[in-house]
């Protein structure tokens, strides 16, 4: 009876496995690099590694990645220009946790604070504001998806009584629209709100936010006081993971010590997955600065192809400068769901990540004029 389970069970991971080849085979939409490559690391697949406390303390339990995590929490913060003595970080489980943590910090330095996002934000963050229970004000969006600068000033001289909290994207969602941080700041310091605090929500672009030209402010040096990205998305992944890091002299005021774990408590969850840490420490060693450039200038190429191909076919497509996202209006059902196309009201987008090659692309173009509708199925009645 167990072997006919077992063979049962085995014939559904088989059925699972091919299911899941197929459609990494073909997606376009979401921003989710696959050209990845840990084998060397299946050994530390038998070792119950678990980064628990604070990567940058010493703890009880040793089964632990920490010293890759503190390289690759470095790494960022030099490529984010953080001060080199104020500086911490840790490997999350991905974006919405960073932003969760960026919130929280800024919610205990200030209380009494007001959240201000644009309506291109990632839905991620509101439910973080829900969670963290802090009042908040959502600010409109320019065309390009980048926040409108007029408004959140207008909004602002509203309410310079309370301490502001400002979430910026780089990289949104649907557009890859970038906040200039250096903007906001200048605002905030025009409106004499001293007590400030801005997050940078980066998941996407901010690993190669570095080494675009000409260059959009978005850095500690910018006025960012914390920053997330996400780990999967453009260096890659078989584990969802992010980065979270902001200035140390902030973390101090909110750390408290743990004694069961012989650390302190300063990250969001107590366990903590160490093989995202080990994953990201092994790419970055791998790919090194010089590398993440190259992949993005690989990925600007494509996109820069995508685009042109798309408006040759009569297609209505647009990017944002520097992005590798490329904006279009939405597809028949038939195209979003081959793939897999992630669509907003009447916009969808194909997001060249490092893997995505001009031969797939050409791919989806054939498939676009061979397609014979260009709107998704609408709801028809039957009578």
């Amino acid at each position: 009876m167990s072997n006919k389970i077992i063979a049962k069970d085995n014939e559904r991971l088989l059925k699972l496995k091919h299911n899941i080849e197929q459609a990494t085979n073909t997606f376009l939409g979401y921003p989710v690099s696959k050209d990845f490559d840990y084998s060397e690391l299946n050994d530390f697949l038998s070792y119950p590694i678990n980064n628990l406390g604070d990567p940058f303390e010493d703890g009880t339990y040793k089964v632990q990645t920490h010293e890759m995590e503190k390289e690759v929490v470095s790494f960022f913060a030099k490529l984010f220009r953080a001060q080199p003595n104020n500086y911490w970080g840790y490997v999350t489980n991905g974006g919405s946790e960073s932003n969760l943590y960026g919130l929280y910090l800024a919610r205990e330095l200030y209380p009494k604070a007001m959240v201000y996002y644009s309506e291109s934000t990632h839905y991620s963050v509101r439910k973080n504001i829900h969670l963290l229970n802090i009042p908040s004000i959502i600010i409109r969006s320019q065309e390009n998806g980048e926040i409108d600068y007029e408004d959140f000033e207008n909004t602002v001289k509203m309410n310079r009584h309370k301490p502001a909290i400002v979430l910026t994207t780089f990289g949104t969602t649907m557009k890859e629209a970038k906040d200039d941080v250096s903007k906001i700041k200048q605002i905030l310091k025009h409106l004499a709100i001293y007590d400030h605090y801005i997050h940078c929500d980066a998941a996407l672009s901010g690993t190669y936010g570095a080494f675009m030209e000409p260059r959009v402010p978005f850095d500690f040096k910018d006025g960012a006081d914390s920053i997330s990205i996400s780990g999967h998305k453009f260096i890659g992944s078989p584990i969802p993971s992010g980065v979270i890091i902001t200035k140390r002299s902030n973390r101090d005021r909110i750390a408290k010590g743990i004694s069961y774990i012989g650390s302190l408590d300063t990250t969001i969850t107590g366990s903590r997955n160490g093989h995202s840490a080990l994953f990201l420490w092994y790419a970055l060693k791998k790919l090194g600065v010089e590398g993440l450039k190259k992949r993005y200038e690989h990925s600007l190429d494509t996109a820069i192809y995508c685009e042109k191909k798309l408006k040759e076919i009569g297609v209505k497509a647009w990017s944002n400068p520097n992005a590798i996202t490329v904006v279009l209006p939405k597809t028949s059902n038939e195209i979003k769901q081959k793939w897999q196309l992630a669509t907003e009201g009447d916009v969808a987008h194909v997001i060249c990540m490092p893997n995505v090659t001009k031969v797939q692309i050409d791919e989806f173009i054939e498939d676009m004029v061979n397609c014979k509708t260009n709107e998704e199925e609408e709801f028809e009645l039957d009578f």
